[in-house]
């Protein structure tokens, strides 16, 4: 068997390995017998505990605070079969979890492959190396997603910023295929057309999939604004369900421009309403002019990005909720999001809880849901479970 070049943890740092995590920090690595300055960025290594004891195999990032990620916990060879068993894995538990082929197929650490994504739309593969490592490995995946799926298309979309922090440039290359056919997903009833290479990160959020599933039996012939709407997600979801009149609000024109496309797509142009703005400045108008709601969505983007940005996103989500409590009608229901990995259950239960008193509201809530089945949780990081929302009645 080929190995690995050799990397060394201090004494007693193997214990979080031991356990399952696929994580080692360059504080952990005995840098006197295995100095970071003779790896590569990228390179594939062979995890060794203080005893010499094979940890298992991953690849290294120097550079980075966060250096090593493990690949597998024995020592083998990282090859397209290596890709293919993976692959075929994660393939297994999504066909077992939805009927169509539309879903995150690799969810990084969560299928055994960290630094990777991979989104399926039917034919077409949406695929991130997020990491130098990944980077690395990027011929050995493609050809094992040709092996296993035998895609039409293959989007490599290596634009997230994940990539800056490991010292990566960002592109994105269309290696299967031709970009002239729009990207379509099929969920919850509806058709979304998807921007190929202005969509924002891989296209389309899977992650709440299921979570507008659970909302769509309470929006018959209700009002509902959707804030942060993107390209409709919830917003033409709920239509097709039977919701009255839907208003969305995006900042970004391009979105607000495939929803309407989309609305048309599925025949209820006539329920929607776009607002191309900052959801705080809409917000804010739509109470001035004394709207109100029967349904509030708010479902932002990452408002804390590290810890440090944690004090700053609290009060901007807080500020949020507040504004979206004034626009539901008694009796009305929020669904209140976030997908902040810094910002855990509790904290999104304390935002509500002062939006709530500073707003004089009457709130209760009644169903709290987390990110969709193909976005499993690693149990030993906390950080794979990173969504979180919940719905409430406003008496």
């Amino acid at each position: 068997m080929t190995t690995y070049p050799r990397l060394q943890l201090n004494s007693g740092h193997d214990r979080r390995v031991q356990k399952g995590h696929l994580w080692i920090f360059s504080n952990e690595v005995n840098v006197a017998a295995t100095p970071l300055k003779n790896f590569t960025p990228g390179a594939l290594v062979t995890l060794l505990n203080q005893s010499q004891q094979v940890l298992g195999v991953g690849y290294i990032n120097p550079n980075c605070l966060l250096c090593v990620r493990i690949l597998s916990h024995q020592e083998q060879i990282i090859d397209e079969s290596f890709f293919v068993k993976r692959f075929q894995s994660a393939l297994s538990l999504r066909t077992m979890l939805y009927a169509t082929p539309y879903y995150r197929l690799v969810f990084g650490e969560s299928d055994g492959l960290p630094g990777l994504i991979v989104d399926r739309y039917n034919d077409t593969l949406v695929v991130q190396c997020n990491t130098a490592g990944m980077d690395q490995l990027q011929d050995r995946v493609i050809a094992a997603l040709k092996t296993v799926l035998s895609p039409r298309r293959i989007l490599l979309r290596n634009d997230s910023g994940h990539r800056t922090i490991e010292g990566l440039p960002l592109s994105q290359q269309m290696i299967l295929g031709d970009n002239t056919t729009p990207l379509q997903v099929q969920e919850n009833g509806a058709i979304f057309s998807i921007p190929l290479l202005e969509g924002q990160k891989t296209g389309w959020f899977y992650d709440h999939r299921d979570n507008r599933r659970h909302l769509l039996p309470f929006v018959k012939q209700k009002t509902v604004l959707d804030v942060f709407s993107y390209l409709g997600g919830w917003a033409i979801a709920a239509a097709c369900a039977g919701a009255k009149q839907v208003t969305c609000i995006d900042s970004s024109k391009t979105a607000i421009s495939t929803l309407t496309h989309n609305a048309q797509l599925n025949d209820v142009a006539d329920k929607i309403t776009a607002i191309c703005d900052d959801a705080f400045d809409a917000m804010i108008t739509l109470i001035d002019k004394k709207q109100h709601f029967d349904i509030v969505i708010i479902d932002p983007p990452a408002f804390i990005k590290s810890k440090k940005d944690k004090p700053a996103g609290m009060r901007a989500y807080e500020k949020l909720n507040r504004l979206a409590l004034q626009l539901v009608s008694t009796n009305g229901l929020m669904v209140s999001a976030s997908c902040s990995m810094h910002l855990l259950q509790e904290d999104l239960l304390a935002v509500i809880q002062q939006a709530t008193h500073k707003t004089g509201s009457d709130v209760s809530i009644l169903a709290q849901w987390h990110q969709s089945l193909d976005h499993p949780i690693h149990p030993m990081i906390p950080e794979t479970n990173y969504l979180k929302a919940m719905l409430c009645h406003k008496r």
